[in-house]
């Protein structure tokens, strides 16, 4: 894997986990797949929630060069795919992500370690 696909990966990764996305994981299908490089899966809470992901991830992705080709699922939130030509998107609400079961799917595909930021923790008794 190229640096800057890695790059590329842990910084949309790190867009939804600052959003508080969850179940952030990467999936590398370069020798199982046509069509693209590498999957992208998460979740949010609520429908709302899937959809402002989508929409803080095109966006930093575009200031930073790099608009998604195509994006599905933005008007009901379920599941909205974005398409980034060798990375590919997928954020769920959670049923839809459990019914779908992408991780299942493409089981073959390799897990791809990220690097995602964690701010430290506060206290509870501040």
């Amino acid at each position: 894997m190229k640096d800057s696909d890695h790059s590329r990966l842990d910084n949309i990764a790190q867009i939804i986990f600052d959003k508080k996305g969850l179940n952030v994981l990467a999936l590398d299908v370069r020798e199982i797949s046509t069509f693209t490089e590498y999957f992208l899966i998460a979740e949010g809470n609520v429908e709302r929630h899937v959809i402002a992901l989508a929409r803080a991830v095109i966006d930093q992705q575009s200031l930073e060069g790099h608009p998604p080709f195509h994006v599905e699922g933005l008007k009901s939130g379920e599941w909205v795919v974005i398409d980034f030509g060798h990375i590919v998107l997928h954020l769920f609400h959670p049923d839809m992500r459990e019914r779908y079961a992408l991780e299942r799917l493409w089981k073959d595909g390799k897990i791809i370690d990220l690097s995602i930021k964690v701010g430290p923790i506060e206290s509870l008794e501040s």
